[in-house]
């Protein structure tokens, strides 16, 4: 995958010159725009919302209204980024009508929020399983995260916009994405942690367990450190 901000040519030039012609009347150079950035505009609304169905009918409507408001982009920002801002707004008004918007400005508590466990990874998954049941597995616990980590997780770590566009496309502060995206990634951690934890010999397990109650003992009777 295309890095954003990365690549040597990330494409905003030819997004420019498209935009161009879309506004001097040529209403064809619309299309390349459309298919340049429609996976990720998807992908952006499938994350916000959760549901096929609903992200394909966001980002209809997410193209329709930038081609309405085109003329408005002022190239402040890159064209990625004013899409997916249109795109997430319209995924958005989608949640709220189906009676499950959050604020943007809300953040849960964090004590709701964080893994309730940690577990040592198998340093190869693909020992485990395979690259498509990775993918999976991956795929289904980025899904089931609540969706404004999910959001968060995906135009960071899967479209690889910067901190500060990811934060402008949600209409947050970048400290609040920072914060989302910590937690977003801890909890799927926790997730694919039952999946890709180290098989550790039962006598390894027995002896970390004998230690953990000891180190409990030692707090117990106040004999820690000592």
């Amino acid at each position: 995958m295309n890095g954003y901000g990365k690549a040597p040519n990330s494409g905003g030039e030819d997004d420019l010159a498209l935009i161009e012609l879309v506004l001097a009347g040529d209403r064809r150079a619309f299309e390349p725009l459309v298919r340049k950035h429609e996976r990720r505009v998807f992908r952006v609304a499938l994350a916000v919302l959760g549901n096929v169905e609903d992200a394909e009918e966001a980002m209809q409507d997410a193209f329709i209204k930038a081609y309405r408001h085109l003329d408005q982009f002022r190239g402040e920002s890159r064209f990625t980024t004013w899409l997916t801002r249109i795109a997430v707004n319209e995924a958005l008004q989608k949640r709220q009508a189906r009676r499950e918007s959050v604020s943007l400005d809300e953040v849960p508590d964090v004590e709701k929020s964080l893994p309730r466990r940690f577990e040592p990874w198998t340093s190869n998954p693909e020992k485990l399983y395979g690259k498509q049941e990775i993918r999976q597995l991956v795929e289904g616990a980025i899904q089931a995260l609540p969706p404004i980590y999910r959001e968060t997780l995906v135009l960071r770590d899967i479209e690889e916009m910067s901190a500060e566009e990811a934060a402008e496309a949600l209409g947050i502060k970048v400290p609040a994405l920072k914060s989302r995206l910590l937690r977003a990634r801890l909890l799927l951690r926790e997730s694919l942690g039952l999946h890709f934890e180290e098989r550790r010999p039962l006598p390894t397990r027995i002896l970390d367990s004998a230690k953990r109650l000891r180190n409990m003992m030692k707090v117990m009777t106040g004999t820690a450190g000592r």
